[in-house]
């Protein structure tokens, strides 16, 4: 199971600090995940530019120019955020009963562990 997901809000917890331009400390929400490559696309973290050559499309219409986006961050770089406390905190799974049409099952649930100092 996953310990961060789409939809979760993360911190960065290493890199440069932002006074030196770097993005230690942000807190975002995570777009996408990349699995293959461990890495995570946080939402105002890490951003890049990218200088696009000009160039016409078929209609004529120009295409190209400076363009920004959020760059992948590797998965160890980032803590999931305690929604009670919103420092950083580490990911617990435990294992629950649930009851659903009178079937039971076993499921395994994520939870934030009790945050103390910042990560």
């Amino acid at each position: 199971m996953a310990k961060i997901k789409k939809g979760d809000l993360v911190q960065v917890i290493s890199g440069a600090k932002p006074e030196r331009g770097g993005d230690r400390g942000k807190q975002g929400k995570v777009l996408e995940v990349l699995t293959e490559q461990n890495r995570v696309i946080v939402e105002g973290v890490n951003y890049v530019t990218k200088h696009n050559r000009v160039g016409q499309s078929q209609r004529g219409t120009k295409t190209g120019g400076i363009e920004t986006f959020e760059a992948p961050i590797h998965i160890s770089n980032v803590a999931l955020v305690d929604p009670s406390t919103k420092k950083p905190t580490r990911v617990g799974h435990r294992v629950e009963e649930q009851v659903k049409d009178g079937v039971k099952r076993t499921v395994r649930v994520r939870f934030a562990k009790k945050s103390g100092k910042d990560l």
